[in-house]
């Protein structure tokens, strides 16, 4: 079952191309990977945007990136 999150994929959507560093918070589990790797991705690729384009680093795995 996937929650729609219409509200904060548009308000992201919006302010996509202003210049400035988006940072998304919220606590443990409340979806804020899903908004990223999931949904703005699937608008990412719906506007044309190749997937070679698109690069996916969450902070937990900073480890297997040896940083």
């Amino acid at each position: 079952m996937v929650i729609p999150r219409d509200v904060y994929l548009n308000r992201f959507i919006s302010r996509m191309h202003n210049g400035m560093i988006k940072i998304i918070t919220g606590i443990r589990r409340s979806g804020k990977l899903f908004l990223l790797f999931k949904l703005f991705y699937e608008y990412l690729l719906s506007i044309s945007v190749r997937d070679e384009q698109i690069i996916k680093i969450s902070f937990p795995d900073r480890e297997k990136l040896g940083v």
